[in-house]
């Protein structure tokens, strides 16, 4: 079975080659003359869209192609919320299907690498001559269920809702009634901030959020009685105490810091309460 595929792909080798000689073009010059006229005609689009915006525009009104810049990016702002361009949404909301950690891996290994497998096999696997698609079941099938599959994984990871900060706030009161810092005005500020800054998108917190990445439940993390300036310091670089997994958030801003080290200190538990 083997041997004949191979005399088949030989067959079909030869007469390709057949068919170069007597009708086609060779690669080079032709080929590679084209590909290189429309390079030239791309880059050139892209360096006069570039020139056209610049000379357009002051960066105060908006021109033809808009304005040179908005608003100055705030690296401390706590209501952004993070996500990907929109030919990741599939994978976006498959990594939302696997769970850390129990699962994740196949979400980010295990079903990609299989299908990049699948597709490098597949020149090797198909040799048959045949090209009409409604002779080849399989190919169609499989076709139509990759295009199904990430059509539909697209469009759930585009219109799936986050935590959003403001959303999140909501839920402030409720959580310093529970913890018993109600009438911690820093503590509820720092509440807030946590629930503005995305922490929830790693960390629960009675019952809010979701637990990504092994991040630990905070719903009782000051029950250890290690102070406010230690949550503080942890946060702004939990690098230094050996979590190389957590960003720094040092952009907060100490006063903003202090506030949720007091918050995280202040959260002992709701048990007692």
């Amino acid at each position: 079975m083997a041997s004949r595929r191979i005399e088949e792909r030989r067959a079909q080798h030869k007469r390709y080659k057949e068919d170069v000689e007597r009708t086609g073009k060779p690669f080079f010059p032709h080929a590679m003359f084209h590909d290189t006229v429309m390079s030239l005609v791309v880059v050139s689009v892209i360096v006069g869209l570039a020139v056209v915006w610049y000379l357009d525009g002051d960066g105060t009104e908006a021109g033809v192609l808009g304005p040179h810049y908005t608003e100055e990016a705030d690296p401390g702002t706590t209501n952004f919320i993070p996500r990907p361009d929109w030919y990741f949404y599939f994978l976006f909301y498959l990594l939302r299907i696997f769970k850390w950690p129990e699962s994740v891996v196949l979400g980010t290994v295990g079903i990609p690498t299989i299908g990049l497998v699948l597709l490098l096999a597949l020149p090797f696997l198909d040799l048959r001559r045949e090209r009409r698609l409604f002779r080849r079941p399989v190919a169609l099938v499989a076709l139509l269920l990759v295009v199904l599959s990430m059509g539909v994984l697209t469009y759930k990871g585009a219109t799936a809702r986050e935590s959003l900060g403001s959303e999140l706030i909501e839920a402030v009161p409720v959580w310093a009634e529970r913890q018993g810092f109600a009438g911690n005005d820093e503590a509820v500020e720092g509440a807030e901030i946590f629930a503005q800054a995305g922490c929830a998108q790693c960390h629960l917190y009675i019952g809010t959020g979701s637990q990504n990445l092994g991040a630990p439940e905070l719903t009782d993390i000051g029950s250890g009685e290690r102070g406010a300036d230690y949550f503080a310091r942890y946060v702004q670089n939990p690098a230094q105490f050996g979590n190389t997994v957590m960003p720094p958030y040092a952009a907060l801003g100490e006063e903003n810091l202090q506030k949720l080290g007091v918050f995280l200190d202040a959260s002992k538990g709701t048990e007692e309460r």
